[in-house]
């Protein structure tokens, strides 16, 4: 600021600002004597009135002193986003409207340095917030890095196989039981007896059935007796017949006496033909009264083990309608058979000769092998599903097997060994987005292998990056499938899955897979 007494200023900003002499005014200089408008300097006070700027300029932001007769007056502020035409002119505001200062003179502060801390606040306010709208938009939209897991491709045995339930049985199981009822009056076999052909296991109260015998022995003594008696009538009657004729041919008796004595001698041989007839019954009936004698002994009919017992002593047997089952046994429980129930769907592949290998529940660590012995023809359909038995021979000669285990066994239709062989989740695998537009490389040399003809591809990490490789498949045992051609060698490293790393998470390094 420059006080009236400082004479000229520098130049302003404005350009020569033009104000009319006020009267009384105190302004040295020509055009202030003669009352006409001079030049002045914006830097020195003039009288109170209008100033005129003769060219358009920007000004800078005020309000501006300006020297007067009475004091300093303010010129408002003429540069914030406002400009002037030639020849306008201006308010300027008094000193005398203003609260004078302590000296008598009153400088403004200037507006523009007032707002410059807020302006540049704002500004670095919005310039971080669009940094951090920067920031987050490329952590949350970025493409995270993808880590591959890998499995090896190797060389090694492939089998397909059809699984299946069964229960284990003996080979031989005989059913014994009843032909006659009565009470159980004696027990000689039980549980896991070891027995031989034609023991003595159980009896019935045989007493009634002896009653039987010794009564067909009394008739068949009758019927002997009667037998004799009728023979000796015969032969009377033989000697009378013959007699007779002898007397007709000289006249003493007639012919009807001859005839008589033909007719009871026919007779007679007739009744010697019946009573023969008589006792050939009576000694039947004796046969059959001993025999079932003889089945009031309950035997074993082979050599084998007592696997069930269903019976006790003075239980009653009833054999009327159905035999009842007194004893079950088995022949020979060293050679155990499983009887397993395969699907119509698999029936097709299984044959006799097959390898099966199978487990118990009552041993898990522990796999017992066999083969295919028979596939029986007879269908059994229950509910709708046919399925078909399939007998498994197994040697058992430890008996650690018993009848009717519950078996999980495995029939191995197909086998291959050595061969080259690829995970079936890398066939399934399928990367995302900018690898899959890679063309497969062609199937490449063939192996010894059956070809199947069934076409496939894998994706191979190779140099840190997925390449798709065309394949032709063999064999499959669901966890492996037979590579018959195509561009993989034993030991590279396929791809089974992928994982994309968080921006909150590091990645985990994938572990490859084990053979």
């Amino acid at each position: 600021m420059h006080r009236p007494d400082q004479g000229a200023a520098s130049p302003s900003p404005f350009g020569p600002l033009l104000v009319p002499a006020a009267k009384g005014s105190s302004n040295t200089g020509d055009g202030a004597r003669d009352g006409r408008a001079a030049p002045i300097p914006s830097s020195i006070v003039e009288t109170a009135g209008y100033l005129r700027r003769p060219a358009l300029r920007a000004a800078p932001p005020g309000p501006y002193p300006v020297p007067c007769a009475g004091g300093f007056a303010f010129a408002p502020a003429v540069a914030e986003g406002r400009s002037f035409a030639r020849n306008q002119t201006l308010p300027v505001q008094k000193a005398s409207d203003r609260a004078p200062a302590s000296d008598g003179l009153r400088v403004a502060p200037p507006a523009r340095a007032r707002k410059r801390p807020w302006q540049a606040l704002l500004v670095g306010a919005a310039l971080l917030a669009v940094g951090a709208a920067v920031a987050a938009y490329w952590a949350t939209h970025r493409e995270p890095p993808v880590h591959y897991t890998t499995a090896e491709v190797s060389r090694g045995t492939i089998e397909r196989a059809v699984s299946a339930s069964g229960t284990v049985n003996p080979v031989l199981t005989v059913i014994v039981g009843s032909y006659v009822s009565g009470v159980i009056v004696r027990q000689y076999c039980d549980y896991n007896t070891r027995v031989k052909k034609g023991q003595l296991c159980a009896q019935i109260d045989p007493r009634p059935y002896q009653m039987l015998v010794d009564q067909a022995k009394a008739e068949l003594a009758t019927a002997q007796a009667q037998l004799n008696k009728d023979r000796a009538s015969l032969d009377y009657l033989k000697i009378t017949y013959e007699r007779d004729v002898g007397l007709l041919k000289r006249g003493i008796v007639s012919q009807d006496t001859l005839d008589n004595a033909k007719s009871a001698y026919d007779q007679a041989q007739a009744q010697v033909a019946l009573d023969e007839a008589t006792i050939q019954q009576k000694e039947a009936a004796l046969k059959a009264a001993q025999i079932n004698l003889e089945y009031t002994d309950i035997r074993s009919p082979v050599d084998g083990t007592v696997v069930s017992r269903n019976i006790t002593i003075g239980q009653t047997v009833a054999a009327s309608f159905q035999t009842p089952t007194l004893f079950l046994i088995a022949t020979d429980l060293t050679q155990m058979q499983v009887d397993t129930n395969i699907s119509e769907a698999d029936i097709g592949g299984v044959q006799e000769g097959d390898r099966t290998t199978f487990t118990i529940e009552a041993f898990p660590g522990r796999l017992f092998e066999g083969k295919v012995v028979q596939v029986r023809q007879a269908p059994q359909t229950v509910q709708n599903v046919v399925t078909y038995d399939v007998v498994i021979g197994v040697d058992n000669k430890q008996l650690v097997l018993k009848p009717g285990m519950t078996a999980t066994a495995r029939i191995i239709v197909a086998r291959r060994e050595n061969v080259l062989r690829v995970p079936d989740q890398a066939l399934r695998f399928s990367p995302s987005r900018a690898a899959q537009a890679q063309p497969a490389a062609p199937a490449g040399g063939k192996s010894g292998a059956q070809d199947t003809g069934q076409m496939g591809s894998a994706w191979v990490l190779r140099d840190g990056q997925p390449q798709r490789v065309a394949v032709k498949l063999g064999l499959d045992d669901d966890s492996y499938s037979e590579v018959v051609a195509g561009n993989l060698a034993a030991g590279d490293q396929v791809i089974v899955g992928e994982q994309r790393a968080s921006a909150a998470q590091p990645a985990l390094t994938p572990r490859p897979l084990g053979r």
